[in-house]
């Protein structure tokens, strides 16, 4: 992306003191209240060679936290939170620190969770909020899923969802989910803006895919690459334990590798690590295939890895979507499963094949304690943001400092695996394989 506007959108509305008893103070001891001129600079890359100009002043991100001057007084919010998309480890991790904070450190006490993601928000649907309090959310971090409950789709009823939150006078609006979701808050917020209503919408990235874009590691993504990895060191004991075993261990990644590459990285089991990103083929002289039999003459087993979006172009082509407007894919697990058993069954070589998908239970699971934490932060610095007044953005890390991005500048384009670049360089150099298996 070429164009960076990195401003955020705030409502015009008159301001109060903090009740956070934080300082202006360096050096006292105490910690410190942000304040708007406090920026990040997003190209941190600088070519020596190149003649880079200083970024403008739309190309900077705000740096998240707590402002001295709030826009709401607390008898005046009324918040509300909504998960939306699939499931995520971290999910009531982020419910809970939104909770928190807005009852502890703004005495707001009136915030309703809406159930089943955007369904919550129709009236249609029947679906009464739940009411949250610190009691209601105490221990929901050490389950997996969502206390709200989640489901896809219905982004596109801005409209509606308007109405009904003119009718819960709910002024302060938490959306969390991920690309699709995070489209579906863009236009509620566009929605709010047309009828001139003073309520803000806030975004928090959740994309199990980490492809969000603006948005340096989603949570849930590090619990998700460890549970993979268990399921890779798995299958490396099967493979390795049967003549000539073959382990295929399918991981989410729709569009973007992530959690192949970085599962990749951290298990070093893997021999073929297949991505969306990365074209292959399964046969001809530089296929798959053929690779893998070299591998297996060499060292009687192996491990590939693969995102379910890897190989699309492989299958036929599925004209269905799911309810959040995602093309359905064709399992490519499977279907490479089935080819290399019919690869060796055709030079009657005998070959064992163990294929786990570990997707649901990765999916379901509670996040582990560097989620949580990366949870708890964005929750928390997400209602700092809604308190000044900001609106049509979410909470990012980006160089590992808590920003505000817009959300325009966040669904632009989808975050994707370089195969030029550095994480590529170092997952071939893991596992070996060929830069490129195609003829």
């Amino acid at each position: 992306m070429s164009q960076l506007d990195f401003t955020i959108e705030r409502l015009d509305l008159p301001t109060h003191p903090s009740p956070l008893k934080f300082s202006h103070e360096q050096g006292d001891f105490q910690a410190n209240f942000v304040t708007d001129s406090q920026r990040v600079i997003y190209r941190a890359d600088v070519d020596l060679e190149g003649t880079a100009a200083p970024p403008q002043a739309c190309e900077l991100l705000e740096v998240a936290g707590p402002r001295a001057q709030i826009a709401f007084a607390a008898e005046e919010v009324a918040a509300g939170i909504v998960t939306c998309g699939g499931l995520c480890p971290g999910l009531n991790d982020v419910i809970r620190a939104i909770v928190l904070a807005l009852w502890h450190r703004y005495a707001i006490r009136r915030i309703s969770g809406f159930r089943y993601g955007f369904r919550g928000l129709l009236k249609e649907f029947n679906l009464e909020p739940l009411s949250l309090t610190p009691e209601v959310v105490r221990s929901i971090h050490h389950r997996g899923g969502t206390l709200l409950g989640s489901s896809r789709g219905h982004g596109d009823r801005s409209a509606a969802m308007v109405d009904r939150l003119e009718e819960e006078k709910i002024n302060m609006l938490f959306v969390i989910g991920g690309d699709g979701t995070q489209k579906g808050a863009l236009a509620l917020f566009e929605a709010l803006k047309r009828r001139s209503r003073a309520a803000v919408v806030i975004g928090i990235p959740k994309t199990i895919d980490n492809d969000l874009s603006f948005v340096q590691r989603s949570f849930g993504f590090e619990t998700s690459v460890s549970l993979a990895a268990e399921a890779v060191a798995g299958a490396h004991v099967e493979a390795s334990g049967a003549i000539d075993g073959v382990g295929i261990v399918k991981v989410m990644g729709r569009q973007s590798g992530f959690i192949a590459a970085q599962t990749t990285l951290a298990n070093n089991d893997v021999n073929f690590c297949l991505i969306p990103e990365v074209p292959f083929a399964l046969k001809g002289d530089n296929g798959l295939c053929h690779h893998l039999e070299e591998r297996l003459q060499s060292r009687g087993h192996a491990v590939i890895l693969l995102a379910e979006g890897a190989g699309q172009p492989l299958l036929d082509a599925l004209e269905r979507t799911d309810a959040s407007g995602n093309k359905k894919l064709a399992d490519i697990g499977l279907y490479v499963k089935a080819e290399i058993a019919s690869h060796f069954a055709q030079r009657q070589q005998e070959v064992n094949i163990k294929y786990i998908d570990p997707s649901y239970l990765i999916r379901s699971a509670p996040a582990n304690a560097n989620d949580s934490v990366y949870c708890a932060r964005l929750g928390t610095n997400a209602v700092h943001a809604a308190m000044t007044g900001r609106t049509g953005m979410l909470v990012s890390l980006i160089h590992d400092r808590f920003v505000h991005v817009p959300m325009k500048m966040a669904v632009a384009e989808r975050n994707v695996i370089n195969p030029d670049g550095s994480l590529w360089r170092d997952v071939l150099d893991a596992t070996g394989q060929p830069p490129l298996m195609t003829n």
